[in-house]
């Protein structure tokens, strides 16, 4: 895949481990931008997991870095030992409306952008990842059912998905957006984490979610930890206090990117 046009930031001017990519998209046909982290140690090394984090509404690709503290979590884990390296890739959404869902809508598909163009662009940008990375893919609200959904759609693509406070329906972004999703994809697929999920050409990879319990989601989330129970779907489901906010998100960042560790150990190990 090569893209048309593609400009990285300069890294004696950008903050430590950090890229700032924007690149022209073919699935998005207009240029897109991507954060690209890593802590500088970790520069050396190669093959290292591509960990697409994805945003919400209103969002952006700056929001899990500048409002979720993504790198200082990650920098913190990987110093300590308690996650192997890995490489943050936090795209935007494509920034159509209040929010694109990471669906393909008639003339622009914005899943598309996630699944094939953000690896790619994480690898032509940054030369800890290659085409052997492991890919996992994780995010809140909007993204947390992106994430779930494109794990159900793709399970050979990632190894593990993890969600935030997600939304488990695409109609409950009706009442965040201003814009009509008459454009948007209607295969079951693109609108149900559990359409996805039950859709699923194979295997799944490892998921998690948690919500707040004082989330207005909380009993979707509920709701679709047991329907996953009774297809006997194996996951991860917590609840802890809070609410659907950058607070919560802070706090659980850490939970993901520890289950993607573990997750990659496990592979290690077959």
């Amino acid at each position: 895949m090569s893209f048309r046009t593609l400009e990285i930031s300069d890294p004696l001017l950008s903050p430590a481990g950090f890229q700032l990519v924007t690149v022209k998209s073919t699935a998005l046909r207009q240029r897109a931008d991507v954060t690209i982290y890593l802590p500088p140690e970790f520069n050396q090394l190669r093959d290292l997991p591509i960990v697409t984090l994805l945003h919400g509404v209103y969002g952006s690709h700056w929001a899990w870095a500048y409002k979720g503290a993504a790198h200082l979590t990650a920098a913190e884990l990987m110093c300590q030992g308690a996650i192997h390296p890995m490489v943050l890739v936090m795209p935007s959404d494509g920034l159509w409306g209040d929010g694109s869902g990471y669906v393909a809508h008639q003339q622009q598909d914005f899943e598309r952008w996630v699944v094939e163009e953000v690896p790619e662009l994480a690898v032509r940008s940054c030369t800890a990842c290659s085409s052997d990375s492991p890919r996992f893919i994780a995010g809140l609200s909007m993204g947390g059912f992106a994430a779930l959904r494109l794990a159900g759609q793709y399970p050979t693509v990632y190894k593990a998905a993890s969600a935030h406070s997600a939304l488990t329906d695409m109609s409950q972004i009706d009442a965040l957006i201003e814009e009509s999703r008459a454009h948007w994809s209607f295969e079951p697929s693109s609108n149900s984490v559990l359409a996805a999920l039950k859709a699923a050409p194979g295997p799944l990879p490892a998921l998690r979610l948690d919500c707040g319990q004082s989330d207005a989601l909380i009993h979707a989330n509920r709701q679709l930890h047991q329907a996953m129970l009774d297809l006997g779907i194996d996951h991860t489901y917590e609840e802890f206090e809070g609410g659907h906010d950058w607070d919560y998100w802070r706090a659980h960042l850490a939970d993901t990117l520890r289950f993607f560790s573990r997750t990659l150990e496990l592979h290690h190990h077959d």
